[in-house]
């Protein structure tokens, strides 16, 4: 769905895209992670065809930014990191603003605005003025901005800022929702915890390259991540596991393991019974509740790194 390559952009006092090249399958949702100042946002903004880069090349469905600016921003939707609302007018007038300039017709535009609205939690709210909502439900009016027009990509920068808890949670619901119904989804983030829920690829960023140069599968539903805890250390736990039938081990020590393994009952069973069976004491075997993090610092290393056991 998204094709670029070698992507160069520059500012005036600094190179902030330095020969970018990554690839987004359609009906994904992807996490573009990485520090602050790392690129994301002159990513996105290249994606959108917002800015036009020093070199390189940037497709979305088969459209270039530099060549159809127009086609992609009509099959596009793009929620910015600082965004702008009309406070003076309802809901409604800002979604429907927004779909007629998207050209939806405006026999379809009320559908549209009501479905948008809905998506987000805001229909109860179409009449109530934008400068009257609270930061958390402008932040939804800006994304159901982004939507009101059913696009085929979605990009959104920092789409959590500002939500509670439960708004956050819905936004996670509102994303796998999205994608289920054909959308492709690109979401800035520097805080993992936020994307863990939704994501299933990432591309990390970092002083304007791709860490490993392609976007990292973290999510597999077939093979899902297990963490196994032993009770006494035993340096010849990797080993061990490394020589069992369909497991591959990512990373372990004397005491812990991350693994892939397939999701069957049975094999998890005939796993944990040939531990026991080694004299391994078994104290925890569990799916892994990090996967983007563990998949974030096993490729940039560092400090940061939260440890296989949380």
């Amino acid at each position: 769905m998204i094709d670029v390559s070698e992507l160069v952009y520059e500012y005036p006092t600094a190179r902030a895209l330095k020969g970018v090249s990554l690839h987004v399958a359609p009906q994904t949702i992807t996490a573009l992670v990485g520090p602050n100042g790392a690129g994301k946002t002159t990513l996105l903004r290249c994606l959108a065809a917002l800015e036009d880069p020093y070199s390189g090349s940037v497709t979305v469905a088969g459209h270039d930014t530099r060549l159809e600016p127009r086609a992609i921003h009509a099959l596009l939707g793009y929620l910015p990191d600082f965004y702008g609302l009309y406070d003076g007018l309802s809901v409604r007038r800002i979604l429907t603003y927004t779909a007629q300039s998207h050209g939806i017709v405006s026999a379809l535009t009320t559908t549209a605005v009501e479905k948008a609205a809905d998506r987000v939690g805001l229909f109860e709210r179409l009449e109530v003025k934008a400068g009257d909502l609270s930061r958390g439900l402008r932040q939804r009016l800006a994304i159901a901005q982004a939507i009101v027009h059913e696009p085929k990509v979605l990009l959104l920068d920092e789409p959590s800022a500002g939500l509670d808890p439960q708004a956050r949670r819905d936004l996670s619901v509102l994303m796998v929702a999205l994608k289920d119904a054909g959308m492709t989804l690109v979401v800035s983030s520097h805080i993992l915890a936020e994307l863990e829920d939704y994501c299933s690829e990432m591309i990390i960023i970092e002083e304007g390259k791709i860490v490993g140069g392609k976007a990292i599968k973290v999510k597999d539903v077939e093979r899902p991540r297990y963490i196994v805890e032993i009770a006494n250390a035993r340096s010849d736990l990797k080993d061990f596991l490394s020589a069992r039938a369909g497991v591959d081990v990512i990373e372990a020590d004397a005491y812990h393991a991350l693994i892939t393994h397939p999701r069957s009952a049975s094999a998890r069973a005939r796993l944990i019974r040939d531990l026991l069976g080694a004299g391994f004491e078994v104290s925890s075997f569990g799916e892994s509740t990090k996967a983007l993090e563990e998949a974030y610092f096993s490729q940039v290393g560092g400090s940061g790194k939260t440890g296989m056991g949380q």
